[in-house]
C-alpha cells in the first residue's frame, strides 16, 4: 500500500508495541471512567496498527466518541476514514473522509486519503470486472459445450 503522497503516511506507519501499550495502559487505568482524550489517543494508536482486530477496536472507540461527544467529531473524522479504509470498508471510509473534506477542503491528509480510497476502489472494481469477465467466459464455454453435445446426440 505504499504511496508517494506525503500526507498519507498514517495509512502505512504503525506505532511500536511499546508505544501502543503505553496508550492501552492509560486507557485501562482510567476504566470505567475513561476521559475522551485518553479514549481518542488509544483509538488513534489502534487505527494505526497493522493488526486488523486492533484497527476494528480503534474504529469502534472512535465511533463512540463521534456519537457521544459532538465537540470532538471533527478530529474523529480522519481517523474513522483511515480506520475504515484499512479495514477495507471503502464506502464508510469515503463517507467519513467526504464529511471532513466538506468542512476542510484543503486538508492535505484528507485529500491524500481520498486519492488512496479512490485508487483502491478503482483497482478493486477492475479486479471484480476481471473475475466477472472470466466467469462469463467459462460459463459461455460450458454452455457451448453442452449445446454442441446435445446437438450431436440428435
Amino acid at each position: 500500500m505504499p504511496s508517494d503522497l506525503p500526507y498519507a503516511a498514517d495509512a502505512e506507519v504503525s506505532l511500536s508495541r511499546d508505544e501502543l501499550n503505553v496508550l492501552r495502559t492509560q486507557y485501562v487505568k482510567e476504566e470505567p471512567f475513561v476521559t475522551i482524550q485518553t479514549k481518542f489517543n488509544y483509538a488513534w494508536g489502534l487505527v494505526k496498527s497493522n493488526r486488523r482486530e486492533e484497527q476494528a477496536l480503534g474504529v469502534r472507540l472512535l465511533t463512540e466518541i463521534f456519537r457521544d461527544a459532538p465537540e470532538r467529531r471533527r478530529e474523529c473524522l480522519y481517523y474513522l476514514a483511515l480506520g475504515n479504509f484499512k479495514l477495507g470498508n471503502h464506502v464508510e471510509a469515503k463517507r467519513y473522509n467526504d464529511l471532513l473534506l466538506d468542512r476542510e477542503p484543503n486538508n492535505m491528509q484528507a485529500r491524500s486519503l481520498n486519492k488512496l480510497i479512490d485508487d483502491k476502489v478503482a483497482k478493486d472494481g477492475l479486479v471484480g470486472l476481471a473475475i466477472i469477465g472470466g466467469a462469463v467466459a467459462v460459463g459461455s464455454v460450458l454452455v457451448g459445450s453442452l449445446l454442441r453435445g446435445s446437438a450431436r446426440r440428435r
